[in-house]
């Protein structure tokens, strides 16, 4: 199905055989399970949705960087810095990975980072949060990454080629990091009275922004059906909650700590956990930049993007004369 904006601006959805042309066949191929390729034709609010998709998500995996490399230095144990470090130069290359696939939909990766830079184009709530303690490293790989993994596994199978190409690799590596935290916060819930502190109030903090982050509720999303009718995204957000949610709950009790949500409960009927009211406003208030660390983290991606001038314009003249010696 083809979602469109009709003249009242509600969104109507129209079967494949509603439309004619390169519409109907761009539709036909997208019903069929046929990916996209950057050389086929598309409609131009497909190119458009996967810009803005893409583009939001390499900027999620850059800014991400920030508030773990902030412990590489601090980390407990000559392994633990070890493995974090590799774990931030994982999300680095996701970033690389995911400017690559926009980049084939034609924009440059110039112009997407000027939009982030400027506050046009958005990135992940989530990386708006402080890190207070060696503990909230671990809640970012066990709950940020754990929640990642379920968001972006169907973008496995999205309908446009080389995202989801690059989701295969991207997802392979975000396992790891699940893990990697996972285990932080099971040995500082066994650890000393301190340290099951330190991680349950990890916990506390991270649990509701980490639930926030597949956004709003179905009937909320702006995007939502549209990406659906083209296959870009699969799953609604709320069934994608719901199953970060009843994975992580009984990974909480494993290792003795408490979901910080005095309604939490368990449906017999259902066998899904049931969650108290989230936060919107809060959510909405961090997405337009009111968060705790949105200033921060622009500045310091503005910064580090000046400072490294020198070394894209080296780069690209050693290229100019390998070119130009060819």
């Amino acid at each position: 199905m083809y979602a469109q904006m009709v003249d009242t601006g509600v969104e109507r959805l129209r079967t494949a055989q509603e439309l004619e042309g390169d519409e109907r066949a761009f539709q036909e191929r997208i019903d069929a399970g046929v990916r996209i390729e950057p050389q086929d034709w598309m409609p131009e609010t497909y190119r458009k949705t996967l810009v803005r998709q893409i583009s939001q998500h390499a900027h999620s995996e850059i800014v991400g960087m920030l508030p773990e490399g902030n412990w590489i230095t601090r980390a407990p144990s000559l392994q633990r810095k070890a493995t974090l470090l590799a774990k931030v130069q994982d999300e680095g290359g996701h970033g690389l990975y995911l400017y690559a696939a926009a980049e084939t939909l034609g924009v440059s990766r110039d112009d997407l980072i000027e939009a982030l830079h400027s506050g046009k184009a958005k990135y992940s709530s989530i990386f708006n949060y402080p890190t207070l303690t060696w503990a909230d490293i671990g809640a970012i790989g066990w709950l940020v990454d754990g929640a990642a993994i379920i968001n972006q596994i169907p973008l496995c199978r999205c309908s446009y080629g080389p995202y989801g190409r690059a989701m295969v690799r991207v997802c392979k590596e975000e396992s790891f990091h699940q893990r990697q935290g996972f285990d932080i916060m099971a040995k500082l819930a066994a650890g000393t009275q301190a340290q099951k502190r330190m991680a349950q109030d990890a916990l506390n903090r991270w649990w509701w922004p980490a639930v926030m982050m597949f956004g709003p509720p179905d009937g909320e999303s702006v995007h939502g059906a549209q990406s659906a009718a083209w296959k870009i995204k699969l799953h609604g957000n709320d069934d994608l909650r719901q199953k970060f949610i009843d994975q992580t709950v009984p990974q909480a009790d494993l290792i003795g700590l408490t979901i910080p949500d005095p309604a939490l409960s368990l449906n017999a009927e259902t066998g899904h956990h049931e969650i108290g009211p989230i936060d919107w406003d809060e959510f909405y208030r961090v997405v337009k930049g009111d968060g705790p660390c949105n200033r921060e983290r622009l500045a310091t991606r503005v910064e580090a993007w000046e400072k490294g001038a020198w070394v894209r314009e080296a780069a690209m003249a050693h290229a100019m004369k390998q070119r130009n010696a060819a």
